[in-house]
């Protein structure tokens, strides 16, 4: 049998996951119901287009946001509305000015729709004893990135937008390519190499493919770790890398990339 502390969490979380039910709509028209998703033992809530729920997608044309994390949704909700009441009780014959503690109730009240567009929410109020005229709030509003983004080494003048990192397969052949030139160069320090010459007879290849791996060990350590963790931008790969300046602000400055 279930506590009591047990039966208020579930009514609790049942409340909060029907917050915005029969409210919230993707622009193409299509309700957006509550669903959740489990990771690593931690639950999270999101508001997805019916469609989208219910695999219909490929057939239904769905709104240009047809999954938010409701959590953040939720707030952004809240938060206008509490903000149209103040405005509304301060211009007023109220003096109420206490928050107001939103359910599902109160909102189904307050609100007859909730619009869903890429850059903004439409919440459609319903007529109160003030006024018979319906009022709509735009709220400013962008749907939370899915993924945290790798703080990639950004070009001078280019939108974070337009760029994205390099391929994995791309990463790892430059890593490889960064840890020969590095080993290749330790081997001549220590005097267990002469010179080009010699690890281009031991690694059948030419000299100039040496010298060209070689130069990789004198990357400014930013670009190394930039490489190794993943946020160098497309385009900046072994051929790019090669043969650079051995100061390393030159290294940005030839590169196009800001260090910062």
């Amino acid at each position: 049998m279930l506590s009591a502390h047990q039966c208020h969490k579930i009514l609790t979380r049942q409340k909060s996951n029907h917050l915005l039910k029969d409210l919230l709509f993707d622009d193409a028209g299509h309700r957006m119901i509550a669903t959740h998703a489990t990771k690593a033992g931690v639950r999270y809530r999101y508001y997805v287009s019916q469609p989208g729920l219910h695999d219909q997608a490929r057939t239904a044309t769905l709104g240009s946001v047809s999954r938010v994390p409701a959590p953040e949704i939720e707030q952004a909700i809240l938060s206008a509305l509490q903000e149209h009441i103040t405005e509304q009780n301060s211009s007023g014959a109220s003096d109420r000015d206490d928050p107001v503690k939103f359910d599902h109730d109160v909102l189904a009240t307050l609100v007859s729709r909730i619009e869903v567009q890429r850059t903004r929410l439409v919440i459609s109020l319903n007529p109160t004893d003030r006024s018979t005229e319906s009022v709509t709030l735009s709220v400013p509003w962008q749907k939370p990135p899915s993924k945290r983004f790798r703080k990639i080494l950004m070009p001078y003048g280019v939108l974070r937008e337009d760029i994205r990192p390099d391929r994995a397969e791309r990463r790892l052949r430059l890593i490889s390519a960064i840890a020969r030139g590095r080993r290749w160069l330790d081997e001549i320090i220590t005097g267990s190499i002469t010179d080009a010459t010699q690890l281009a007879r031991r690694e059948r290849c030419t000299v100039r493919q040496v010298n060209l791996t070689l130069s990789l060990a004198f990357l400014a350590p930013a670009l190394v770790k930039a490489a190794v963790e993943g946020r160098l931008p497309r385009g900046i790969n072994i051929e790019r890398l090669r043969d650079r300046d051995p100061e390393w602000a030159t290294q940005f400055k030839d590169l196009g990339l800001n260090p910062n």
